[in-house]
């Protein structure tokens, strides 16, 4: 005796029959799905200075202008302000795509996050510059320690001599 299917069933059967390679192509893509993709979160660091759009500490750098100041000899405990020309900025990747008749157009590389999100793509942070400097300190009235001052101030934020002022202060 041969067994037949109920009537609902036989076009359940039948349906699943004339789909079987749409419903083995969506098997396949769910099981995509739960594949791992190979993104691994960066591991943290604990460097600020190095983070992505890590933005420049002029309170922190101050301090330690500061604390480096205050080891040349004869200055004693210096106090360090700086004043900036404008703020940090990021250089931000282009696309520059040309026609052939010399015109173009030039756009911002984005990438995805997820969700919908775009995020720009930094090539760079340049940190702002530096538009004058004073130095507070017990032997800012010795002219060699003031000399000292004046330099070791230049090379650590490229100010001329010009821009950089040494003042004798109370101890």
């Amino acid at each position: 005796m041969k067994w037949k299917w109920p009537e609902s069933a036989q076009r359940w059967k039948e349906a699943l029959k004339k789909y079987q390679y749409v419903m083995l192509v969506m098997a396949v893509g769910a099981a995509l799905l739960f594949l791992p993709t190979g993104d691994r979160p960066a591991p943290h660091t604990e460097e600020p200075d190095r983070e992505e759009g890590a933005v420049f500490d002029l309170e922190a750098f101050e301090e330690k202008l500061e604390h480096t100041l205050s080891q040349i000899e004869g200055a004693g405990e210096a106090k360090v302000v700086l004043t900036l020309d404008g703020g940090s900025r990021q250089v931000l990747a282009r696309n520059q795509d040309r026609d052939g008749e010399g015109g173009g157009s030039n756009t911002v590389v984005t990438v995805g996050k997820g969700s919908g999100q775009q995020d720009v793509v930094p090539l760079q942070t340049v940190a702002p510059e530096f538009r004058g400097a004073l130095v507070v300190c017990p032997g800012g009235g010795n002219a060699q320690v003031r000399l000292k001052l004046i330099e070791a101030v230049s090379a650590l934020t490229g100010l001329g001599s010009d821009r950089i002022s040494v003042c004798q202060g109370g101890t």
